[in-house]
């Protein structure tokens, strides 16, 4: 049994939010802010796993905002054990590269860890490159696109998984301790229950800044937003044929896309 299981989550716009460029910066005004649909399925895969026997504890770490502890509330509100928020000024605008930093510091304040796992990517950035990044900086083996966990051994320290790609699927074995990002398939998540989300209210998140996990103030982002815009808007115009019979206006739309070049004879 592998000690301890970590999932990495983030809090994002509610998927019914409207975001939107606004002077220069993006924004959804007041609609809630949930956890990213993806990291449901990482949380959830790590309490399946605890509860095979497979993981002694379910550690949920986030990084964010002060208050902004609503995905961890859901993780604990889900069953798992604790939660840890990561939070400093000096973080904000983080890009991937400083994300997978902080998060592969925090991992390593822990001694005992077998396993982290992430939702395939967050809805906002939709990069999907996080779990890798902390895979690499870490050292640790990394499977994404996790469909199916097939084996995990502690005692020979291996996880074996089915990966989906476009092409099909993979079998893939890694050693531990490993990282891994899951797909929908692997699982159904769990409604939290009554109980969990008393739990969840009454649960203190214990929050961590830079300098506890070993960053100085001087971390930056390689990658920055000056300016965020809308896409432009493309207006279309419609043009009704008019004929008194069906052939009759088949005649005129064909004669209309020759004359600008649609078709050819």
């Amino acid at each position: 049994m592998i000690l301890r299981i970590i999932v990495c989550a983030k809090e994002t716009p509610d998927t019914v939010a409207t975001v939107e460029a606004r002077e220069g910066v993006v924004t959804w005004d007041d609609a809630p802010l949930v956890i990213n649909p993806w990291d449901e399925y990482a949380v959830e895969e790590a309490l399946l796993l605890r509860e095979k026997g497979l993981a002694a504890t379910c550690t949920v770490i986030s990084m964010g905002r002060e208050d902004g502890s609503e995905a961890l509330k859901h993780a604990i509100a889900m069953g798992a054990d604790e939660a840890i928020l990561i939070s400093d000024p000096v973080l904000a605008d983080a890009d991937t590269l400083l994300t997978s930093h902080v998060l592969a510091q925090a991992i390593r304040q822990f001694e005992d860890v077998g396993l982290a796992v992430f939702g395939r990517q967050a809805i906002d950035g939709d990069t999907g490159q996080t779990a890798v990044q902390v895979g690499r900086r870490l050292g640790w083996s990394t499977l994404t696109y996790v469909s199916h966990i097939l084996e995990l051994d502690a005692a020979e320290g291996s996880i074996t998984v089915e990966r989906m790609l476009e092409q099909g699927r993979q079998i893939c074995t890694g050693t531990l301790p490993a990282v891994i990002s899951v797909l929908k398939d692997i699982n159904e998540p769990r409604y939290p229950s009554f109980v969990g989300l008393r739990r969840a209210t009454q649960t203190d998140v214990a929050v961590w800044t830079a300098v506890d996990i070993g960053l100085g103030a001087a971390v930056i982002s390689k990658v920055t937003w000056p300016e965020v815009s809308n896409l432009p808007v493309h207006a279309g115009a419609a043009e009704i044929i008019d004929g008194a019979t069906a052939e009759e206006k088949v005649e005129k739309l064909v004669e209309k896309l020759m004359a600008e070049k649609g078709i050819w004879r």
